[in-house]
């Protein structure tokens, strides 16, 4: 079994302590309470958006009489006990779903390659993850073209909470600290001088994909006093708390302002190795970057030579490219990054949020009616 260096489990229980001091701020920028209660709240606190037509005038709809979820028994019997007259076939394994999958009308789970072939014939296919490229470039997918709705916005409280844990772990240099602690050391000394070690407040935050999870990574970050510029790909209009927003094309010329920046863009084909050496280069060499998205969109090449030349000031990833990272990989032991394995998204709410908007957008699709989060196939999200 591989392990994980020392230094990474303890910046993890770093955030825990972190995400219980985000409670801050003025009215007009505290996060909205996102505890599950029910569907109603939970579309308002996310601001999940409804598609603009109805499903049933959307391609390739039709009514559902078999679903296929990948989930337990437990999970089922809610969503019998909702549709009696639908089939529902459950299973959490590839043989069974995949199988199960057949002469299914829709699939409620994840884009997993080896479930997605020439056999589908799928009307509404929903992901319980946020990223659908899996699915999206399947040309099995492609193909047969059905309704593709997914969780986008559903898991932005814990990842913005993890990006900003990171971040405090970075800027009150907790990694060094934790080191220092398995070698049983007293090392007071590992940041002298005020420049080491920030006050967050009055500092400035990139967030680079002001989507679902940036908006709450923006939201929380204001919240703590800092300055927030975004990029977003679709247009110039943001929430009152990002100072300014961008277009993609402004990427180069808003990392030079910034001391921290959060990687919150889907991976498409034109995020794929967005942050390359020309975006490390453009960075101050003080700012810290936070990867919470994809590891593709980086050049892990471009990054790992940055932190050695000393272009960026440290790096927190939760996710990498290769990935899993292998054990001889060099980032492992590079100093000022902080790696935790693709966790971000993981709370004790997330599973009931997805369940929630299953059952809605299932009984919205039933009826014909608009849907929530669909995904733009050509787009990429």
């Amino acid at each position: 079994m591989k392990t994980i260096p020392k230094k990474s489990w303890f910046t993890l229980s770093i955030l825990i302590f972190t995400s219980s001091i985000l409670n801050t701020v003025n009215a007009e920028s505290k996060p909205a309470k996102n505890n599950v209660t029910d569907t109603t709240q939970m579309v308002q606190a996310l601001q999940l958006r409804l598609s603009k037509e109805p499903s049933s005038k959307m391609k390739n709809w039709r009514s559902i009489e078999k679903a296929v979820i990948w989930g337990n028994n437990q999970t089922a019997e809610r969503f019998r006990a909702a549709f009696p007259k639908i089939e529902f076939v459950f299973g959490n394994d590839l043989i069974s779903v995949k199988r199960a999958l057949e002469d299914a009308d829709a699939f409620i789970g994840y884009c997993i390659p080896q479930l997605l072939n020439d056999e589908l014939n799928l009307a509404w296919l929903h992901s319980m993850g946020v990223g659908v490229e899996n699915c999206i470039n399947s040309q099995p997918i492609q193909k047969l073209a059905p309704i593709v709705t997914n969780a986008q916005r559903l898991s932005g409280p814990e990842i913005a909470e993890h990006a900003i844990g990171l971040m405090f772990s970075l800027v009150r240099r907790l990694d060094e600290y934790g080191i220092a602690q398995q070698k049983k050391e007293w090392a007071r000394g590992l940041a002298p001088g005020n420049d080491k070690v920030w006050e967050i407040a009055g500092k400035t935050m990139l967030v680079v994909g002001l989507g679902g999870i940036g908006t709450e990574t923006a939201k929380r970050a204001n919240g703590l006093g800092m300055r927030v510029i975004a990029t977003r790909n679709s247009s110039r209009n943001g929430p009152s708390y990002v100072d300014y927003v961008g277009l993609s094309d402004e990427l180069l010329k808003l990392a030079e302002q910034a001391d921290v920046i959060v990687n919150t863009v889907p991976l498409t084909a034109k995020t794929t190795g967005l942050f390359d050496a020309k975006f490390f280069d453009a960075m101050k060499e003080k700012a810290y970057f936070i990867n919470i998205a994809r590891g593709r969109s980086v050049v892990t090449a471009d990054l790992l030579a940055a932190l050695k030349a000393g272009e960026l000031a440290g790096a927190g990833l939760d996710v990498t490219d290769p990935e899993p990272l292998p054990e001889d990989h060099p980032l492992w032991t590079q100093p000022r990054v902080i790696i935790t394995p693709h966790v971000a998204y993981r709370s004790e709410q997330l599973r009931e949020r997805n369940i929630l908007l299953a059952l809605e957008n299932l009984k919205r699709f039933v009826a014909g009616e608009p849907i929530y989060s669909v995904v733009n196939i050509k787009r990429g999200y």
